[in-house]
């Protein structure tokens, strides 16, 4: 399917510490619509229960089954007449299943398949921040990184 053909959905993808929480808040602030980045939920969710971020991070199979629940529901919703700014693709899970060594998972890769997106903005990686929800050095997340922009390729 042509880009043209897909609805106005805009990817912003990127390593960590790419700036796209900023960009996504500044399109909020601006009145676009936005979906929210689904692992960072998860991860303030699973917070709140008292794991710790290596924890959930460990759980590595399940963390990606989740975040793709939620990224197919999320999308499901949406408008596909409306310009929606979305806080990663579906295919960013395969450059993150990449990067883990993870097994792909089917469902994941047909729904990438199928994903339409107009345009995916790749950020360039920034100086790394860790806070609450990061923890990858410059390494890391150049790898990352990379792994997501092979997938998308």
């Amino acid at each position: 399917m042509s880009s043209t053909d897909s609805p106005p959905w805009f990817v912003i993808s990127g390593g960590p510490s790419s700036g796209k929480t900023t960009t996504i808040k500044l399109l909020t602030e601006r009145g676009f619509t936005v979906t929210t980045e689904q692992a960072s939920a998860i991860i303030a969710e699973e917070l709140a229960k008292g794991k710790t971020l290596l924890e959930v991070r460990g759980e590595g199979d399940w963390f990606q089954r989740e975040i793709l629940k939620r990224q197919l529901a999320d999308e499901k919703s949406l408008d596909r007449s409306e310009t929606v700014f979305l806080d990663r693709g579906l295919p960013d899970g395969l450059g993150y299943e990449r990067y883990l060594g993870l097994t792909p998972n089917p469902e994941l890769f047909s729904a990438s398949q199928q994903a339409t997106y107009r345009r995916v903005f790749l950020l360039e990686c920034l100086p790394v921040k860790v806070d609450w929800n990061r923890h990858e050095d410059e390494q890391v997340q150049q790898e990352i990184h990379d792994a997501i922009r092979a997938t998308y390729l």
